[in-house]
């Protein structure tokens, strides 16, 4: 067993790709429509053939309910390994990225947490 897709809800898929691709660094894997929605997902260019991200509508209740709790509770929705969270930290800070943690230390790992602008909160974390 294998996990090669996960997802995030987003408010807008469009303003999502953009987040994700243009300050994240992600690729485009697949995007095309489904029904009013794409099935759009992402990879990182480290891993092109590696676990698909599907920046999935929220515009079900369900959805928009489940999101905006987890939100309010500051748990992030994903968490995305990096090799050096303080680098990648100040990278997307000078993008213009909000964070909602600065790097901290939290024994297995160093973490940080930031607003992907699309309603979720996203971890990166760098393995001790």
């Amino acid at each position: 067993m294998r996990i090669t897709l996960t997802s995030v809800f987003v408010d807008n898929q469009e303003s999502a790709f953009k987040f994700y691709t243009d300050v994240l660094g992600f690729e485009k894997k697949q995007d095309f429509p489904v029904g009013k929605f794409k099935w759009l997902t992402v990879v990182s260019p480290e891993e092109p053939d590696g676990t698909e991200l599907l920046l999935e509508p929220s515009d079900n209740p369900a959805a928009r309910s489940y999101k905006d709790s987890i939100y309010e509770q500051g748990i992030a929705a994903a968490a995305f390994a990096v090799d050096d969270v303080q680098r990648e930290y100040e990278r997307l800070k000078q993008l213009g990225v909000e964070f909602k943690m600065e790097p901290t230390d939290v024994g297995a790992a160093i973490v940080a947490l930031f607003d992907d602008t699309c309603g979720n909160l996203i971890q990166i974390y760098q393995a001790l």
